[in-house]
């Protein structure tokens, strides 16, 4: 599956350098886990469909009634049409530069949290809808002028989720600026138990399969196609033990029919599915 480059691939001109850019994402079709390589921060304000997105070591879903902050790096996203035949999301970038000369006119503390997500939920309001339009009208105009808009846009925005989220939002925006990759063991202990493969894992890590691969056998000692079914095995184990029934687990765990998984459970454990109390 190609990567795209985010959002490389909505400018119009490749050699494009903007700190704000606003782009209307549409789609007809539901999109399932695909690769992206978000190269600045982006706010996605969701208007019609549903939204799940994977970073390393964690994952969120999300309806019209919410939008994402959404940190820049390497994600998996699933787009889903909802009761309407479109999907569509009006997505907000800005640069690292705007974001630093934003937290310097109006914050002060530099402190970030040791534990910090690479996302941020946003309740849409009353003002988030009539954002949404703002920037809708903005898009509209002169080339010239839109550039000077979105940047008061973008401030008076970021005025108003620090007014209404507090410190909590004014964390989030600090953590954005501190460069620094999350420990490898961390994300794929995180991914055991999703029905992620494992180029999406190696994904999420910022690696080739083939890196992914020997650095997994460096770190585990053994191999990650044996090591991650053992463990998502036992999991699945572990819910059918608690009355969950075999084909209520099977995807949840990595496997594409009921067949395979219940073969590979026989294999491991000696009982099919179906006999575990």
């Amino acid at each position: 599956m190609p990567t795209d480059n985010i959002p490389e691939i909505f400018l119009t001109e490749k050699n494009e350098n903007r700190d704000l850019f606003v782009y209307d994402f549409k789609m007809t079709n539901d999109v399932f886990k695909s690769k992206v390589n978000l190269e600045m921060n982006m706010f996605s304000f969701l208007q019609v469909g549903r939204k799940q997105v994977h970073f390393a070591g964690t994952s969120v879903a999300v309806n019209k009634d919410q939008s994402l902050l959404l940190k820049k790096g390497n994600w998996l996203w699933t787009e889903l049409l909802d009761t309407e035949a479109v999907y569509y999301c009006k997505l907000l970038f800005f640069s690292e530069k705007i974001l630093r000369e934003f937290l310097k006119k109006h914050t002060e503390s530099k402190e970030v949290r040791k534990k910090r997500s690479p996302y941020f939920i946003i309740r849409n309001d009353a003002y988030i809808a009539s954002y949404i339009d703002s920037l809708t009208i903005i898009n509209r105009t002169s080339a010239v002028s839109i550039e000077n808009l979105l940047a008061v846009k973008f401030e008076e925005l970021m005025l108003y989720l620090l007014q209404k989220y507090g410190r909590k939002f004014e964390s989030y925006l600090n953590s954005l600026i501190v460069s620094k990759s999350s420990p490898f063991k961390k994300i794929v202990e995180s991914k055991i138990h999703s029905n992620l493969k494992l180029e999406e894992i190696a994904f999420l890590c910022n690696m080739s399969l083939s890196t992914f691969k020997r650095h997994f056998i460096r770190e585990f000692k053994m191999s990650p196609g044996k090591w991650i079914q053992n463990e998502r095995l036992q999991k699945a184990k572990e819910m059918l033990e608690k009355g969950k029934k075999p084909s209520e687990v099977y995807f949840n765990f990595g496997y594409s029919d009921l067949s395979n998984f219940s073969i590979a459970f026989k294999n491991k454990f000696g009982i099919s599915p179906k006999e575990v109390l």
